[in-house]
């Protein structure tokens, strides 16, 4: 049995609106609904697990409501970091549960469904999955004791984006661990217990939108 947590705790602050960015609509529909929609066009049989602070609990079943949004979910509380948030929905999957666990930006409703596709094959050969894609800008590394900057290979690195995908007991054990400051997202938790990661590629469109650029670029990906 496959899971999908849908970790979706943000404010809205540099989107610069009162409602949280999870719950703003694109193209007529709340940023939410359509992320799990998709995972739902790449398989019916996932289990959902939506991660919301409790504060944005009674928005989100009103928007259910009035959009007449039934796909079936189980709402978590979110915690104070994104590795409590993840914690907190792992912890609605059994221990002795087999399959794997896929983690997802709530507001990345642009992944495609090949890369669903992808994450899930190669976490279920390998027991790891996350999206990549190149780096296309020129980049700098600076050095912030001494203000100095120099050029770096862009073609060594990759830009990370969701689900990062997981066996689910190899996911148990990892977050079973403290919190520490180097975890900057869930495949970093996992990297800690000295795990392969392994990566597939991504889709450019598959954006964690943000700010208010990042919405109008979602207006248009809409439409397609």
């Amino acid at each position: 049995m496959d899971y999908v947590i849908i970790v979706a705790g943000g404010k809205g602050m540099r989107m610069g609106t009162e409602l949280p960015k999870q719950f703003l609509p694109v193209a007529g529909k709340p940023v939410l609904m359509r992320t799990i929609e998709r995972f739902c066009q790449f398989s019916r049989d996932l289990n959902f697990i939506v991660v919301l602070p409790q504060s944005q609990q009674a928005c989100w079943h009103s928007l259910c409501q009035k959009h007449h949004f039934t796909i079936p979910h189980t709402i978590i509380n979110g915690g104070d970091t994104r590795f409590a948030s993840s914690k907190n929905g792992l912890s609605h999957i059994p221990n002795d549960a087999q399959g794997l666990v896929a983690i997802h930006d709530g507001v990345r409703p642009f992944v495609s469904v090949d890369v669903i596709s992808r994450c899930f094959n190669e976490a279920r050969a390998s027991g790891t999955a996350v999206p990549v894609i190149p780096a296309i800008d020129t980049l700098r590394q600076v050095n912030t004791e001494t203000g100095e900057t120099f050029t770096v290979n862009r073609s060594l690195f990759r830009a990370v984006q969701t689900p990062q995908v997981f066996d689910i007991a190899l996911a148990h054990r990892a977050f079973s661990q403290p919190y520490r400051d180097s975890f900057t997202d869930d495949a970093s938790v996992i990297e800690s217990l000295g795990v392969k990661i392994s990566m597939v590629e991504g889709n450019r469109e598959n954006i964690k939108l943000t700010t208010p650029f990042d919405l109008k670029v979602a207006e248009v990906l809409a439409e397609d």
